[in-house]
């Protein structure tokens, strides 16, 4: 029979490291993981500079007359953008289960789950 798995990772890379070493371990039917995209972009964020462009008036020719600038910091960024949460679903047969439960628990997988 077969089983569904799923643990959840506090990042994409530490999900990418359990699916490694369970594919090098234990043979699974197959192996997926799902995460917010755009905190790849927060994360290229935060590192930058916040640019605020000001507008002139609609009668003159200059479109641009100034611009602002400030680090970006933490606070800019929606806490819901900046999460990188992973959920790591494994498909194997019965037999393996056990085998890829304790490498999830040991790579740091949280809350794990099977179902049949």
């Amino acid at each position: 029979m077969i089983t569904r798995i799923s643990a959840e990772f506090e990042t994409p890379e530490l999900a990418e490291t359990a699916i490694g070493r369970i594919k090098k371990s234990t043979s699974i039917r197959s192996a997926n993981m799902v995460y917010n995209k755009t905190s790849d972009e927060a994360v290229k964020l935060r590192n930058g500079t916040v640019w605020t462009l000001l507008p002139t008036a609609v009668t003159s020719y200059n479109y641009y007359t100034a611009s602002m600038e400030h680090p970006a910091t933490e606070e800019i960024i929606p806490e819901h953008e900046r999460r990188r949460n992973t959920t790591v679903y494994i498909m194997c047969d019965d037999e393996n289960i056990d085998d890829v439960k304790s490498v999830l628990n040991a790579l740091g997988g949280l809350n794990i789950k099977i179902r049949q």
